[in-house]
């Protein structure tokens, strides 16, 4: 009912989420790794100078971000949504113009930037700000647009690769920004005013636990729980890039085949949109909070079942297990600063996570790929992850009681 109640009343908003997370797509690795092959083939790059590339792009746009998402709180969020498409799908055309080592780098810096970081960061704090009651549940549906993309997106571009060059291919996608996804969003935007939504209200009051004073970022970092948090919230980007990362490695190890193994993609999709919306049932019945001490649990699960079998049964198990601690990190994460530091610098705070999980996932395949050439097995990684995701979830159930305690930025004072 819940739901049902969401979709008449806001879908316009829903719909600005839905859009720009399902654009974010265009610039997540596993939408410019389909393209790989054809770019290292015709710039003569080995896989480990893409790799260095891609890797220090996304830091780059990573430190980009740490500023540029600070203005969710300072403009417009439509407007922002419409000035990150039409630089997405320039960095797009210049993606298919990219023919210089130099080109490839700014093309990755910008869909990584633009794509991955600003237009999905802007479409979470929207419905983050935009809705109170029903806030976990807007998250989920508006979260739903990656995975549309995961599961759309990897057979448009199979398909059109049968049809059309990889530049061409990239034309598409930026004319696509400018000509659909840009009226898409004017016509959203016009449905939005139309129906009066105020988009500025916090209405907090629904949810007792909510901190009715926003905090800044400078006051958030001098807050000990934010640090008794993080190591815990880095654990599953961390985890779930590196394993991605090295799944080849993986499968051989296993004497799996990588075919089987891609089989079990729509069942990680599957698993995290559905977790994903009872994440954020949860935490609009209950509360972001208690839902921390439960989401890695699954994800663990699934490390030690991989870790210590290598039956054809581990995969699609680990896959639905992954998906379940994804999904519900997404919802998590996204309404647990609110909870805690109010919405005023919801884009200043949510910048500064992001910008930390992005470093974090590109350390990930670096350092598991380093330890696996000195010797140390991936099975033998994953039961040592899988006991830090165990102590981050104790260490998570004990702050809880003083996560639930209103705090205000003058008691840290």
């Amino acid at each position: 009912m819940l739901i049902k109640r969401l979709l008449l009343g806001a879908t316009p908003a829903l719909g600005f989420g839905v859009l720009l997370t399902f654009g974010s797509s265009f610039g997540q690795t596993f939408f410019i790794s389909l393209f790989a092959g054809e770019i290292r083939s015709e710039l003569n790059l080995s896989h480990g100078m893409f790799g260095m590339f891609y890797s220090a792009a996304t830091l780059m746009s990573a430190i980009a971000f740490l500023w540029l998402g600070k203005f969710t709180d300072q403009f417009d969020l439509t407007l922002l949504g419409s000035i990150t498409l039409i630089a997405l799908g320039g960095f797009a055309m210049l993606m298919a113009s990219a023919n210089i080592l130099v080109i490839l780098f700014l093309s990755l810096f910008g869909l990584r930037l633009f794509g991955q970081g600003l237009l999905g960061h802007v479409a979470i704090t929207a419905m983050a700000r935009w809705f109170s009651k029903d806030r976990g549940q807007a998250l989920s549906i508006a979260s739903l647009g990656h995975s549309i993309g995961e599961a759309l997106l990897p057979i448009l571009v199979a398909f059109f690769l049968t049809l059309l060059t990889w530049r061409e291919v990239w034309i598409g996608v930026s004319l696509c920004m400018v000509l659909i996804f840009l009226p898409v969003l004017y016509w959203l935007n016009k449905c939005l005013k139309s129906r009066r939504l105020d988009r500025s209200q916090n209405n907090l009051t629904d949810k007792k636990n909510i901190s009715r004073i926003s905090w800044n970022r400078a006051q958030v970092l001098r807050d000990i729980r934010f640090y008794q948090l993080m190591p815990g919230i880095l654990a599953s980007p961390f985890i779930i890039t590196g394993v991605l990362f090295h799944q080849v490695h993986l499968v051989e190890t296993k004497s799996w085949s990588l075919a089987m193994f891609a089989s079990c993609y729509p069942l990680y999709a599957l698993s995290a949109t559905g977790v994903t919306l009872l994440a954020g049932w949860i935490v609009d019945r209950l509360s972001a909070v208690y839902l921390l001490r439960f989401y890695l649990l699954p994800l663990g699960l699934g490390l030690v079942l991989i870790a210590i079998t290598d039956k054809t049964y581990a995969a699609p198990a680990f896959m639905i297990l992954m998906g379940a601690s994804a999904g519900a990190a997404t919802i998590t994460m996204s309404a647990l600063w609110v909870e805690l530091y109010g919405t005023d610098y919801i884009g200043s705070i949510r910048s500064m996570c992001f910008a930390m999980l992005v470093v974090s996932t590109s350390i990930a395949p670096w350092l598991m790929g380093l330890l696996i050439d000195i010797g140390i097995t991936l099975e033998t990684q994953f039961a040592i992850l899988a006991i830090y995701i165990l102590v981050c979830s104790i260490i998570f159930t004990i702050i809880t009681p003083n996560l639930l305690i209103p705090r205000t930025p003058s008691s840290i004072s």
